[in-house]
Protein backbone atom coordinates (compact mmCIF):
# COMPACT_ATOMS: atom_id res chain seq x y z
CA UNK A 1 0.00 0.00 0.00
CA UNK A 2 2.83 2.20 0.56
CA UNK A 3 4.32 1.85 -2.56
CA UNK A 4 0.96 2.77 -4.55
CA UNK A 5 0.38 5.29 -2.33
CA UNK A 6 3.65 6.74 -3.61
CA UNK A 7 2.65 6.58 -6.94
CA UNK A 8 -1.06 7.90 -6.57
CA UNK A 9 1.17 11.23 -5.27
CA UNK A 10 2.77 11.31 -8.50
CA UNK A 11 -0.16 11.13 -10.76
CA UNK A 12 -0.57 14.08 -12.45
CA UNK A 13 -4.53 15.79 -12.27
CA UNK A 14 -6.24 15.84 -15.64
CA UNK A 15 -5.39 18.08 -18.29
CA UNK A 16 -1.85 19.55 -16.02
CA UNK A 17 -0.32 18.38 -19.21
CA UNK A 18 -2.97 20.04 -21.66
CA UNK A 19 -1.26 21.77 -24.39
CA UNK A 20 -3.64 24.31 -24.87
CA UNK A 21 -3.34 25.74 -21.23
CA UNK A 22 0.33 25.35 -22.29
CA UNK A 23 0.03 27.85 -25.36
CA UNK A 24 -2.16 30.23 -23.68
CA UNK A 25 0.08 30.84 -20.71
CA UNK A 26 3.14 31.13 -22.72
CA UNK A 27 1.03 33.76 -24.76
CA UNK A 28 0.07 35.76 -22.04
CA UNK A 29 3.52 35.39 -20.53
CA UNK A 30 4.94 37.00 -24.11
CA UNK A 31 2.36 39.48 -24.07
CA UNK A 32 2.90 40.47 -20.48
CA UNK A 33 6.78 40.49 -21.64
CA UNK A 34 6.42 42.77 -24.69
CA UNK A 35 3.99 45.20 -22.60
CA UNK A 36 6.40 45.62 -19.66
CA UNK A 37 8.47 48.77 -20.34
CA UNK A 38 5.04 50.89 -21.20
CA UNK A 39 4.85 50.47 -17.23
CA UNK A 40 8.16 52.30 -16.62
CA UNK A 41 10.37 55.22 -18.26
CA UNK A 42 12.37 54.66 -21.04
CA UNK A 43 15.62 55.20 -19.24
CA UNK A 44 15.05 53.84 -16.13
CA UNK A 45 17.04 51.17 -13.96
CA UNK A 46 14.65 48.81 -13.86
CA UNK A 47 14.37 48.45 -17.94
CA UNK A 48 18.01 48.55 -17.88
CA UNK A 49 17.98 45.20 -15.28
CA UNK A 50 15.42 43.61 -17.54
CA UNK A 51 17.52 43.94 -20.94
CA UNK A 52 20.38 42.22 -19.11
CA UNK A 53 18.12 39.80 -17.83
CA UNK A 54 16.95 38.77 -21.32
CA UNK A 55 20.77 38.76 -22.07
CA UNK A 56 21.51 36.36 -19.57
CA UNK A 57 18.59 33.94 -20.36
CA UNK A 58 20.24 33.89 -23.99
CA UNK A 59 23.32 32.71 -22.42
CA UNK A 60 21.61 30.26 -20.53
CA UNK A 61 19.25 29.01 -22.78
CA UNK A 62 22.83 28.73 -25.20
CA UNK A 63 24.42 26.56 -22.01
CA UNK A 64 21.57 24.31 -21.32
CA UNK A 65 22.04 22.64 -24.69
CA UNK A 66 25.44 21.50 -23.32
CA UNK A 67 24.97 21.06 -19.88
CA UNK A 68 21.04 20.47 -19.63
CA UNK A 69 20.28 18.62 -22.93
CA UNK A 70 23.74 16.54 -23.43
CA UNK A 71 24.97 16.74 -19.89
CA UNK A 72 28.42 18.12 -21.03
CA UNK A 73 30.08 19.97 -18.35
CA UNK A 74 31.17 23.42 -19.60
CA UNK A 75 32.91 25.66 -17.67
CA UNK A 76 34.71 27.53 -19.93
CA UNK A 77 31.55 29.11 -22.45
CA UNK A 78 32.15 32.85 -20.94
CA UNK A 79 34.57 32.11 -24.05
CA UNK A 80 32.26 32.05 -27.11
CA UNK A 81 30.77 35.22 -25.27
CA UNK A 82 34.18 36.74 -25.80
CA UNK A 83 33.89 35.67 -29.82
CA UNK A 84 30.77 36.85 -30.02
CA UNK A 85 31.60 40.29 -28.17
CA UNK A 86 35.12 40.52 -30.41
CA UNK A 87 33.02 39.90 -33.38
CA UNK A 88 30.94 43.15 -33.12
CA UNK A 89 34.33 45.26 -31.52
CA UNK A 90 35.93 44.23 -34.84
CA UNK A 91 33.34 44.79 -37.41
CA UNK A 92 30.80 47.64 -35.56
CA UNK A 93 33.73 49.82 -34.61
CA UNK A 94 36.11 52.03 -35.82
CA UNK A 95 38.90 49.51 -34.52
CA UNK A 96 40.28 48.60 -38.16
CA UNK A 97 40.79 52.41 -38.81
CA UNK A 98 42.90 51.63 -42.10
CA UNK A 99 39.66 50.24 -43.35
CA UNK A 100 36.35 51.78 -44.75
CA UNK A 101 33.94 49.10 -45.07
CA UNK A 102 30.27 50.11 -44.39
CA UNK A 103 27.12 47.80 -45.61
CA UNK A 104 23.80 48.33 -44.09
CA UNK A 105 24.65 51.53 -41.79
CA UNK A 106 22.96 55.37 -41.19
CA UNK A 107 24.77 57.97 -43.31
CA UNK A 108 26.12 59.03 -39.83
CA UNK A 109 28.37 55.71 -39.44
CA UNK A 110 28.90 55.88 -43.16
CA UNK A 111 31.08 58.69 -42.55
CA UNK A 112 33.28 57.13 -39.82
CA UNK A 113 37.07 54.84 -40.83
CA UNK A 114 36.88 51.18 -39.83
CA UNK A 115 34.15 48.97 -40.65
CA UNK A 116 31.21 49.19 -39.99
CA UNK A 117 28.45 46.30 -40.16
CA UNK A 118 25.03 46.29 -39.39
CA UNK A 119 24.10 44.17 -36.08
CA UNK A 120 22.21 42.19 -38.09
CA UNK A 121 24.84 40.94 -40.76
CA UNK A 122 27.32 41.04 -37.57
CA UNK A 123 24.86 38.30 -35.77
CA UNK A 124 24.99 35.09 -37.89
CA UNK A 125 28.75 36.10 -37.99
CA UNK A 126 29.51 36.04 -34.55
CA UNK A 127 26.88 33.00 -33.88
CA UNK A 128 29.32 31.29 -36.99
CA UNK A 129 32.62 31.95 -35.23
CA UNK A 130 31.71 31.24 -31.79
CA UNK A 131 29.93 27.81 -33.06
CA UNK A 132 33.64 26.80 -35.17
CA UNK A 133 35.65 27.47 -31.62
CA UNK A 134 32.56 25.11 -30.49
CA UNK A 135 33.39 22.66 -32.37
CA UNK A 136 37.20 23.15 -31.63
CA UNK A 137 36.00 22.71 -27.93
CA UNK A 138 34.45 19.77 -28.36
CA UNK A 139 36.79 17.94 -30.06
CA UNK A 140 39.44 17.41 -27.54
CA UNK A 141 36.85 16.46 -25.25
CA UNK A 142 35.13 13.36 -27.23
CA UNK A 143 36.73 10.98 -25.01
CA UNK A 144 36.66 12.40 -22.19
CA UNK A 145 33.88 12.51 -19.28
CA UNK A 146 33.14 13.80 -15.86
CA UNK A 147 35.67 16.39 -14.68
CA UNK A 148 37.65 15.68 -17.35
CA UNK A 149 35.59 17.67 -19.66
CA UNK A 150 35.18 20.08 -16.56
CA UNK A 151 38.87 20.77 -16.79
CA UNK A 152 39.56 20.93 -20.43
CA UNK A 153 36.78 23.76 -20.86
CA UNK A 154 38.17 25.17 -17.74
CA UNK A 155 41.27 25.62 -19.63
CA UNK A 156 39.80 26.72 -22.51
CA UNK A 157 38.14 29.69 -21.52
CA UNK A 158 41.10 30.36 -19.44
CA UNK A 159 43.29 30.94 -22.40
CA UNK A 160 40.61 32.51 -24.33
CA UNK A 161 40.49 35.18 -21.51
CA UNK A 162 44.24 35.28 -20.85
CA UNK A 163 44.46 36.13 -24.82
CA UNK A 164 42.29 38.98 -24.88
CA UNK A 165 44.22 40.40 -21.97
CA UNK A 166 47.41 39.95 -23.50
CA UNK A 167 46.81 40.40 -27.61
CA UNK A 168 47.28 44.35 -26.90
CA UNK A 169 50.72 43.88 -28.83
CA UNK A 170 50.57 40.71 -30.75
CA UNK A 171 48.58 37.34 -30.48
CA UNK A 172 50.89 34.68 -27.98
CA UNK A 173 53.93 36.81 -28.46
CA UNK A 174 53.79 36.94 -32.32
CA UNK A 175 53.95 40.23 -33.89
CA UNK A 176 52.85 43.63 -32.58
CA UNK A 177 49.23 43.64 -33.91
CA UNK A 178 46.92 44.43 -31.64
CA UNK A 179 43.85 42.92 -31.84
CA UNK A 180 41.91 43.38 -28.53
CA UNK A 181 43.63 46.03 -26.71
CA UNK A 182 43.43 44.40 -23.66
CA UNK A 183 42.18 45.81 -20.79
CA UNK A 184 41.86 49.13 -22.24
CA UNK A 185 38.94 47.30 -24.61
CA UNK A 186 37.34 48.24 -28.14
CA UNK A 187 35.34 51.33 -27.80
CA UNK A 188 32.50 52.66 -28.36
CA UNK A 189 30.76 50.07 -30.48
CA UNK A 190 28.50 50.52 -32.65
CA UNK A 191 25.28 51.13 -31.48
CA UNK A 192 22.16 48.56 -32.75
CA UNK A 193 20.85 50.14 -35.88
CA UNK A 194 17.53 48.09 -37.08
CA UNK A 195 15.84 49.03 -40.10
CA UNK A 196 12.83 51.08 -40.00
CA UNK A 197 13.75 51.45 -36.15
CA UNK A 198 15.63 54.96 -35.08
CA UNK A 199 19.37 54.21 -34.20
CA UNK A 200 19.16 52.89 -30.85
CA UNK A 201 20.77 54.80 -28.00
CA UNK A 202 21.69 54.76 -24.28
CA UNK A 203 19.03 57.24 -22.73
CA UNK A 204 16.12 55.37 -24.95
CA UNK A 205 15.96 51.90 -23.06
CA UNK A 206 12.81 50.53 -24.66
CA UNK A 207 14.44 48.98 -27.85
CA UNK A 208 17.09 47.53 -26.22
CA UNK A 209 15.00 45.29 -24.32
CA UNK A 210 12.39 44.89 -26.97
CA UNK A 211 15.50 43.86 -29.11
CA UNK A 212 16.84 41.60 -26.03
CA UNK A 213 13.30 40.06 -26.01
CA UNK A 214 13.31 39.13 -29.43
CA UNK A 215 16.59 37.42 -29.59
CA UNK A 216 15.55 35.16 -26.05
CA UNK A 217 12.38 34.10 -27.76
CA UNK A 218 14.38 33.11 -31.39
CA UNK A 219 16.45 31.22 -28.80
CA UNK A 220 13.99 29.75 -26.37
CA UNK A 221 12.33 28.79 -30.08
CA UNK A 222 15.53 26.97 -31.26
CA UNK A 223 15.69 25.33 -27.43
CA UNK A 224 11.83 23.82 -28.16
CA UNK A 225 12.02 22.34 -31.54
CA UNK A 226 16.01 21.35 -30.47
CA UNK A 227 14.60 19.19 -27.08
CA UNK A 228 11.51 17.91 -29.12
CA UNK A 229 14.11 16.87 -32.60
CA UNK A 230 15.75 13.52 -32.87
CA UNK A 231 19.26 15.73 -32.41
CA UNK A 232 17.62 16.30 -28.68
CA UNK A 233 16.46 12.68 -28.03
CA UNK A 234 20.13 11.88 -28.77
CA UNK A 235 21.73 14.16 -26.60
CA UNK A 236 19.04 13.09 -23.66
CA UNK A 237 20.05 9.45 -24.97
CA UNK A 238 24.14 10.47 -24.49
CA UNK A 239 23.11 12.33 -20.69
CA UNK A 240 21.74 9.29 -19.20
CA UNK A 241 23.60 6.67 -20.38
CA UNK A 242 26.37 6.68 -23.04
CA UNK A 243 27.50 2.99 -23.68
CA UNK A 244 23.74 2.47 -24.25
CA UNK A 245 23.17 5.41 -26.65
CA UNK A 246 26.40 4.16 -28.54
CA UNK A 247 25.07 0.64 -28.53
CA UNK A 248 21.57 2.43 -30.06
CA UNK A 249 23.59 3.47 -33.04
CA UNK A 250 23.55 7.14 -31.99
CA UNK A 251 26.69 8.97 -33.29
CA UNK A 252 28.36 10.27 -30.21
CA UNK A 253 31.19 12.22 -32.08
CA UNK A 254 28.33 14.29 -34.02
CA UNK A 255 26.10 14.54 -31.74
CA UNK A 256 28.16 16.28 -28.99
CA UNK A 257 30.28 18.46 -31.60
CA UNK A 258 26.58 19.54 -32.42
CA UNK A 259 25.80 20.67 -29.14
CA UNK A 260 28.94 22.24 -28.15
CA UNK A 261 28.47 24.32 -31.63
CA UNK A 262 25.28 25.14 -31.08
CA UNK A 263 25.68 26.23 -27.32
CA UNK A 264 28.41 28.05 -28.39
CA UNK A 265 26.56 30.02 -31.61
CA UNK A 266 24.10 30.91 -28.89
CA UNK A 267 26.60 32.71 -26.68
CA UNK A 268 28.21 34.23 -29.96
CA UNK A 269 24.70 35.82 -30.77
CA UNK A 270 24.36 37.36 -27.12
CA UNK A 271 27.81 38.36 -26.85
CA UNK A 272 27.03 40.73 -30.09
CA UNK A 273 23.85 42.45 -28.09
CA UNK A 274 25.63 43.10 -25.28
CA UNK A 275 28.66 44.92 -26.57
CA UNK A 276 26.76 47.38 -27.94
CA UNK A 277 24.55 47.74 -25.26
CA UNK A 278 27.69 48.98 -23.04
CA UNK A 279 29.35 50.31 -25.95
CA UNK A 280 32.30 48.54 -25.09
CA UNK A 281 34.35 45.03 -25.48
CA UNK A 282 36.65 44.43 -22.57
CA UNK A 283 39.07 41.61 -21.68
CA UNK A 284 37.86 41.78 -17.76
CA UNK A 285 33.93 40.81 -19.45
CA UNK A 286 35.41 37.61 -19.88
CA UNK A 287 36.05 36.35 -16.18
CA UNK A 288 36.18 32.39 -15.14
CA UNK A 289 32.95 33.79 -12.86
CA UNK A 290 31.05 34.22 -15.87
CA UNK A 291 31.01 30.82 -16.90
CA UNK A 292 30.50 29.53 -13.36
CA UNK A 293 27.57 32.78 -12.53
CA UNK A 294 25.50 31.31 -16.10
CA UNK A 295 25.95 28.01 -14.85
CA UNK A 296 24.63 28.54 -11.68
CA UNK A 297 21.61 29.92 -13.76
CA UNK A 298 20.91 26.37 -14.83
CA UNK A 299 21.32 24.51 -11.21
CA UNK A 300 19.11 26.86 -9.70
CA UNK A 301 16.53 26.14 -12.27
CA UNK A 302 17.01 22.94 -13.29
CA UNK A 303 18.90 20.89 -16.04
CA UNK A 304 17.77 20.51 -18.66
CA UNK A 305 14.63 22.49 -18.06
CA UNK A 306 14.01 25.31 -20.54
CA UNK A 307 11.30 27.08 -17.88
CA UNK A 308 13.86 26.56 -15.31
CA UNK A 309 16.67 28.02 -16.91
CA UNK A 310 14.92 31.03 -18.05
CA UNK A 311 13.27 31.51 -14.17
CA UNK A 312 16.67 31.01 -13.01
CA UNK A 313 18.33 33.55 -15.67
CA UNK A 314 15.33 36.37 -13.86
CA UNK A 315 16.45 35.14 -10.39
CA UNK A 316 19.94 35.39 -10.41
CA UNK A 317 20.76 38.95 -12.97
CA UNK A 318 17.83 40.41 -10.22
CA UNK A 319 19.62 38.81 -6.95
CA UNK A 320 22.90 40.34 -8.07
CA UNK A 321 21.95 43.80 -10.11
CA UNK A 322 19.32 44.85 -8.02
CA UNK A 323 18.93 42.95 -4.84
CA UNK A 324 22.39 43.08 -3.27
CA UNK A 325 23.73 46.21 -4.46
CA UNK A 326 20.79 48.73 -3.70
CA UNK A 327 18.25 46.58 -1.00
CA UNK A 328 20.61 44.28 1.20
CA UNK A 329 24.02 46.06 0.41
CA UNK A 330 23.84 47.89 3.60
CA UNK A 331 22.80 45.56 5.98
CA UNK A 332 25.96 44.36 7.71
CA UNK A 333 26.34 47.96 9.09
CA UNK A 334 23.40 47.64 10.23
CA UNK A 335 24.25 44.69 12.55
CA UNK A 336 28.52 46.64 13.17
CA UNK A 337 29.85 44.76 10.42
CA UNK A 338 32.16 47.12 8.60
CA UNK A 339 31.96 45.64 4.82
CA UNK A 340 29.67 45.71 2.00
CA UNK A 341 27.12 42.48 0.87
CA UNK A 342 28.18 43.61 -2.73
CA UNK A 343 32.04 42.15 -1.37
CA UNK A 344 30.07 38.34 -0.98
CA UNK A 345 28.23 38.23 -4.43
CA UNK A 346 29.43 34.83 -5.27
CA UNK A 347 29.50 33.74 -1.84
CA UNK A 348 25.88 34.42 -1.74
CA UNK A 349 25.02 32.59 -4.97
CA UNK A 350 27.22 29.66 -3.79
CA UNK A 351 25.07 29.55 0.02
CA UNK A 352 21.64 29.61 -2.80
CA UNK A 353 23.04 26.56 -4.64
CA UNK A 354 23.72 24.73 -1.26
CA UNK A 355 20.45 25.30 -0.34
CA UNK A 356 18.77 24.06 -3.77
CA UNK A 357 21.09 21.12 -3.83
CA UNK A 358 19.59 20.26 -0.10
CA UNK A 359 15.77 21.21 -0.43
CA UNK A 360 14.86 20.79 -4.24
CA UNK A 361 18.05 19.05 -6.15
CA UNK A 362 16.11 19.30 -9.32
CA UNK A 363 15.67 22.86 -9.64
CA UNK A 364 13.12 25.11 -9.36
CA UNK A 365 11.48 23.93 -12.12
CA UNK A 366 12.63 20.17 -12.63
CA UNK A 367 12.49 18.58 -16.18
CA UNK A 368 10.19 15.22 -16.33
CA UNK A 369 12.86 13.47 -16.58
CA UNK A 370 14.89 14.68 -14.05
CA UNK A 371 11.98 14.67 -11.54
CA UNK A 372 10.91 10.88 -12.35
CA UNK A 373 14.56 10.20 -11.04
CA UNK A 374 14.34 11.66 -7.76
CA UNK A 375 11.09 10.25 -7.76
CA UNK A 376 12.19 6.96 -8.17
CA UNK A 377 14.58 7.02 -5.16
CA UNK A 378 11.59 6.19 -2.32
CA UNK A 379 9.48 4.37 -4.73
CA UNK A 380 12.02 2.03 -5.09
CA UNK A 381 12.89 1.80 -1.15
CA UNK A 382 9.16 1.94 -0.30
CA UNK A 383 8.53 -1.43 -3.24
CA UNK A 384 11.68 -3.22 -1.29
CA UNK A 385 10.41 -2.81 2.03
CA UNK A 386 7.10 -4.33 1.11
CA UNK A 387 8.35 -7.13 -0.80
CA UNK A 388 10.67 -8.30 1.90
CA UNK A 389 7.78 -7.62 4.44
Amino acid sequence: MTALAARLRGVRAPGADNPVVGKVLTAAAILFAILLPFAFDSGSGFIEDCAVALFYVVMALGLNIVVGFAGLLDLGYVAFFAFGAYTMGWFGSGWFNSANIHIGVTEQLSKLPGIHLNWLLILPLAALIAAFMGAVLGFPTLRLRGDYIAIVTLAFGEIVHTTAVNSDEGVFGIGSFNLTNGRAGITPVDKIDLPLVDRFTSLELRPWYWTALGLALFVLFVNVRLRDSRLGRAWVAIREDEVAAVSMGVPTVRVKLLAYALGAALGGMAGTFYSSFVNTVNADQFEFSFSIFVLAMIILGGLGSIPGVIVGAIALTFINNRLIPDVLNDLPSKVGLDFDLTELGFGIFGFLLVIMMVLRPQGLIAERRHKAEFAEGPEAGDALVETRA
